[in-house]
């Protein structure tokens, strides 16, 4: 059986596994995705990334994203970190390039050997858009969980997310309430769920139940969804450090019909062949 190339990677403790498929690496199946994040019988790692050719003009590549269970993903914000460094240590991606993701177009900056920014393009709202059952748009929702009423923030960072407001993540129900608000019928293509802390207006502690994976040590898009919701609700300023399990991540925001842009570390760890 004929071996897999990859490219182990991670930002902010949130791990990828990179398929290049501009070197004639094929495109795996939802089976062999599964394996190969598998952290016992695989390589494991919370989601896969796809370095692909780009699909617009302004664009000199592109790349997709896998979760865990095999599922497409619309954005990672870590992940195109990620991808971002290895283009610039693989293929010369240069400082100010343009990638094609599913989410939309991602504007990259390199602010050090290990650190990345991203401009992830304008949050959106719009129920529709999120995808997200609601009669209007509104900066807070509430929503049934059986018999418990919840508030939640939705919104898309080119991918779907819900965001709680908590007193303290260390005591959080996230293993509960994640899977639940995953799934619920009300966001039709399933969620990333956030619960955040706020501890002043420019720090807030989060943990992020991801969409397809679980809780994860970081989740760039799920930072960028804290903060944008949050400052909607007039309780953050434009420019925030969000402190994950894995480490620190800065968002910045100004407001609605902005970017949102993220900074964050991102690491090579090492290259390898898997045989499934």
């Amino acid at each position: 059986m004929s071996a897999v190339r990859f490219t182990k990677m991670e930002g902010a403790g949130n791990d990828f596994v990179v398929l290049d498929l501009l070197a004639d690496v094929s495109e795996p199946d939802v089976t062999l995705a599964r394996r190969i994040a598998d952290r016992h019988f695989g390589i494991g790692c919370d989601q896969i990334l796809l370095i692909e050719a780009a699909t617009s003009d302004e664009a000199p590549f592109g790349y997709r994203i896998l979760n865990a269970d095999g599922s497409s993903a619309g954005q990672c914000g870590n992940g195109a970190r990620c991808v971002a460094l290895y283009l610039r240590e693989r293929h010369g991606l240069a400082d100010g390039a343009v990638l094609d993701s599913p989410g939309g177009p991602v504007v990259v900056r390199f602010v050090g050997a290990d650190r990345v920014e991203l401009a992830l393009g304008k949050p959106r709202f719009e129920p529709a858009d999120i995808p997200f059952e609601a009669a209007q748009s509104a900066a807070v929702y509430k929503i049934m969980l059986g018999v418990i009423e919840l508030e939640i923030c939705a919104l898309s960072i080119g991918n779907p997310h819900a965001v709680l407001l908590v007193d303290d993540v260390d005591t959080a129900a996230v293993v509960t309430l994640g899977p639940a608000l995953e799934s619920h019928t009300r966001f039709t293509d399933r969620c990333n769920v956030g619960f955040a802390q706020v501890l002043a207006p420019d720090h807030i502690r989060l943990r992020v139940y991801e969409r397809g994976v679980g809780e994860t040590l970081a989740c760039g898009s799920g930072a960028c969804a804290a903060v944008v919701a949050l400052r909607r609700r007039g309780l953050l300023g434009a420019s925030v450090d969000v402190d994950l399990p894995g480490g620190r991540l800065s968002v910045r925001w100004r407001g609605p019909g902005d970017p949102v842009y993220l900074t964050g570390p991102a690491r090579l760890v090492f290259d390898g062949e898997f045989y499934p």
